[in-house]
């Protein structure tokens, strides 16, 4: 029985630690930024597509990893 109470208690803390998570209204300009971006810098982004296109012999690999050989 304690150690149900327990795990309970546990899991009901660990639940409750992700309330907290969130931006505030006062940081959402920061966030907002071109800077904070994923992709900021246009260049940047269009030379690691040509580098992932040379490298798999197809457009769009940029999100996946291996060589153009199949061998993952």
């Amino acid at each position: 029985m304690k150690l149900r109470r327990l795990l309970v208690i546990v899991l009901t803390l660990s639940l409750s630690a992700c309330a907290s998570v969130g931006v505030k209204p006062w940081e959402r300009d920061l966030l907002a930024k071109d800077e904070m971006s994923l992709n900021a810098d246009p260049l940047d982004l269009a030379l690691d597509d040509h580098i992932y296109f040379s490298k798999e012999a197809a457009s769009g690999g940029r999100a996946f990893a291996g060589g153009g050989c199949g061998c993952n």
